[in-house]
């Protein structure tokens, strides 16, 4: 799970550089990016307490989701952050990117690194993680 949480901790910096950098990103493939990195990170989790069945990496974000949540509630906390970005993929896929708010791609890794030092947190407060 370390390693999985170092790669995604890697790949939140990379795409915020380049945010620095450019003033923006591709919307569609940062969206997708963003949700394909929290499906990880959220199926690292699971696979580490090992008491559920574990989620295919393909499956819709909420889905994975629903497969953490189960049986705790408590993770419900990272819910709307899980919708956003999946809201934000529907817009896209609608062509309604006038739904979304200003600099969307940005407050995808935003939201992105919320859900990031969230679960890290946590996994750390559970003795999961030790990282430097």
């Amino acid at each position: 799970m370390i390693q999985t949480f170092e790669q995604v901790d890697a790949q939140i910096v990379d795409l915020e550089r380049i945010l620095n950098e450019r003033g923006s990103l591709p919307l569609h493939q940062t969206v997708e990016h963003a949700m394909a990195l929290t499906k990880q990170l959220i199926i690292a989790y699971i696979a580490d307490v090992g008491e559920k069945t574990l989620p295919n990496q393909a499956d819709d974000l909420l889905d994975v989701f629903k497969a953490l949540v189960k049986s705790d509630p408590s993770w419900n906390t990272i819910r709307d952050n899980c919708r956003e970005l999946v809201y934000y993929r529907n817009c896209i896929a609608m062509a309604r990117l006038d739904a979304l708010p200003h600099n969307p791609e940005k407050m995808a890794v935003r939201t992105l690194r919320h859900l990031y030092l969230f679960m890290k947190t946590r996994c750390m407060r559970e003795d999961r993680l030790e990282m430097a």
